[in-house]
């Protein structure tokens, strides 16, 4: 990747998300990351399994697994593939776990969907637990304003969360419809409860849909009643909840002034889940394939700061060399979940599928799968949405 010598970029340890979901210890056989037949090894089984396997690769995985992908994407299109492919026996999604629940949600009952690595989480997602959201339900219910309120999630949740959303007439959004998907929900109420990304919410509300910054209060949910008073509650249009992207949220404006001086007439592209701040001092903002398409579209020569997973810019920059690719901050920023997907877990995952073995299946239970799908129904069914990005 090209960078500026003024914007080093410094290799950090990544730690495991301690907020991450854990599965079970891979029995044995799990390969060394060391082994040099890794690749010959995912190829051969791969192969062996042929029309029964389904390999999805979320954009910000490592190169090493998404090359075996038959489809890449973000996690709705993702899903949606899966869907359509109902002669997959087994569908292994390389990305995190709210992503393989969705998945699991779209498929058929005798498809199973297979995460390589159970640890694989994601800390937005995690940020948002059931019990917690319910505890939030009934203290708006105690401002009085729960029948006013839509709830709306952002994909980025687990099932559960998606399902509350179903249950109370809500509905699920991505990235790229999230302003549809809040201009249907205050068609239908007065209020809307916005989970679990405070940032991409506050972003769609003041800037596409121009309510005011001080309509939208944030919910703690570490807080009594959120740290909001009733007061507070009742005079609020957004209710966002106090959940972030531990990626998108390393971007600061200061980061976008520092590449504005360094690399001469550079575009600051950047995804809706960066903090206010940053994306009104970026030129364009969009979701992960509004910023791939976005590339792909630039003139040769153009130069580019990009605010979003590091694997994805990198990905960028190698696809455009006529082009000043470079990252929007000064250290590496991988989201440590996502790179759980490693080559290792993807051989010993593929191995015991070709085995007859299936492992780390994702399972949604009946009632939960009901209301999440409910949720994305009416996502699906908002005018103009696209299901294919996100």
């Amino acid at each position: 990747m090209t960078a500026s010598p003024s914007l080093p970029l410094l290799v950090l340890g990544q730690d495991a998300d301690p907020h991450a979901q854990r599965g079970v210890e891979c029995p044995g056989g799990l390969p060394p990351a060391s082994d040099p037949g890794l690749v010959a090894r995912a190829e051969r089984a791969k192969a062996a399994l042929g029309d029964r396997l389904f390999v999805l690769g979320h954009h910000y995985q490592r190169d090493e697994v998404i090359r075996f992908a038959d489809v890449t994407g973000d996690s709705f299109k993702l899903a949606r593939e899966a869907a359509a492919r109902p002669e997959a026996e087994y569908v292994v999604f390389c990305g995190v776990h709210f992503m393989a629940e969705s998945a699991d949600i779209l498929t058929g009952d005798d498809q199973h969907v297979v995460l390589p690595d159970l640890a694989a989480g994601c800390s937005m997602a995690d940020m948002a637990r059931l019990d917690q959201v319910e505890d939030a339900w009934d203290a708006l219910g105690d401002a009085g304003i729960g029948d006013v309120t839509v709830p709306i999630t952002y994909m980025n949740s687990s099932a559960d969360i998606k399902a509350f959303c179903g249950r109370h007439g809500g509905a699920v959004c991505t990235s790229s419809n999230a302003r549809t998907a809040l201009e249907w929900a205050l068609e239908r109420g007065e209020k809307v409860l916005f989970l679990p990304d405070q940032h991409l919410g506050r972003n769609t509300a003041v800037l596409q849909l121009g309510i005011p910054f001080e309509a939208c209060a944030v919910y703690d949910p570490r807080l009594p009643s959120g740290g909001l008073t009733q007061r507070q509650l009742r005079d609020a249009t957004m209710i966002l909840w106090r959940g972030h992207c531990s990626v998108h949220g390393r971007f600061t404006a200061g980061g976008v002034d520092a590449v504005r001086a360094a690399v001469p007439n550079v575009n600051v592209l950047v995804h809706p889940e960066c903090t206010y701040d940053v994306v009104t001092k970026a030129d364009l903002v969009g979701s992960t394939e509004f910023i791939i398409a976005t590339l792909d579209a630039a003139p040769p020569g153009s130069a580019w700061a990009v605010g979003t997973e590091l694997n994805l810019v990198q990905r960028l920059a190698d696809r455009h060399p006529d082009k000043t690719v470079v990252f929007l901050d000064k250290t590496v920023c991988f989201c440590s979940t996502m790179n759980l997907s490693d080559l290792p877990h993807f051989v010993w995952a593929l191995e015991n599928l070709a085995d007859s073995n299936p492992v780390n299946v994702i399972a949604v239970d009946p009632q939960t799968q009901h209301w999440a799908k409910a949720a994305l129904d009416r996502m699906l069914a908002l005018p103009g949405v696209s299901p294919a990005r996100d």
